[in-house]
C-alpha cells in the first residue's frame, strides 16, 4: 500500500499588482515589501515542520515566496512549471474593470467562471485544472509518506482546493 503525500499548498506573498487588483497571470511580477515579510513569516511558522521537498512556480513571486521557506528548511527549492498562475493572454497587466470595458462579453464569462472560456491569448479553467492537477500528482507520487510544499499562485490554490474538496471548478 502506497502511504500518501501530504501537501502543504502556499500562494505566493504581495505584489504591487495584488494591490491594483490588476492581472498577473503569466507575467512574472515581483513581490513587494509586505509580500517580502508575509514569506518571512511563512517560513517561521512552518519552520519545525518536516518538509522533504519544496516546489514553486518559477514566476518570481512564487519562488521568492518559496525561497524564504527553503532557507528556513535548508532545502533548495525545484521549480514546477506546472504550478504557475493561469494565462490570461489579452487580460494580463489589465484591471477588471479595464477588462469589462473592453471586453465586457469575454469579462462576463471570465467572472462567472465558465470553465471552458479562455481570455484572446489565455488558457481556460479546464487547461488549468489538467495542468495543476497533472504536476501535483505526479510530484506527490514523487514524495510517498511525506510532506512536501507547493508554492503557486490564486489560481493554483483554486484548482487545489476543488480537487481537495472535490468540488466542480465552476461551482
Amino acid at each position: 500500500m502506497i502511504e500518501p503525500t501530504r501537501i502543504i499548498a502556499i500562494r505566493h506573498g504581495e505584489t504591487a499588482w495584488n494591490l491594483d487588483a490588476r492581472i498577473q497571470g503569466s507575467l512574472d511580477i515581483a513581490l513587494n515589501a509586505t509580500g517580502h515579510a508575509q514569506a518571512l513569516r511563512l517560513a517561521q511558522a512552518l519552520a519545525g515542520e518536516p518538509i522533504r521537498a519544496i516546489y514553486a512556480s518559477d514566476l518570481s513571486r512564487a519562488w521568492e515566496t518559496a525561497q524564504h521557506l527553503g532557507r528556513a528548511h535548508s532545502l533548495e527549492v525545484i521549480p514546477e512549471k506546472g504550478l504557475r498562475e493561469r494565462r490570461f493572454g489579452e487580460f494580463e497587466g489589465k484591471t477588471f474593470r479595464e477588462i469589462q470595458a473592453s471586453l465586457p462579453e469575454q469579462a462576463q464569462r471570465w467572472r462567472q467562471r465558465d470553465p471552458d472560456f479562455a481570455p484572446p491569448g489565455g488558457e481556460s479553467l479546464v487547461q488549468l485544472k489538467q495542468r495543476v492537477e497533472e504536476a501535483c500528482a505526479r510530484l506527490a507520487a514523487r514524495h510517498a509518506g511525506e510532506l512536501i510544499a507547493l508554492v503557486g499562485h490564486g489560481g493554483v490554490m483554486y484548482v487545489l482546493y476543488r480537487a481537495a474538496t472535490r468540488v466542480h471548478i465552476q461551482a
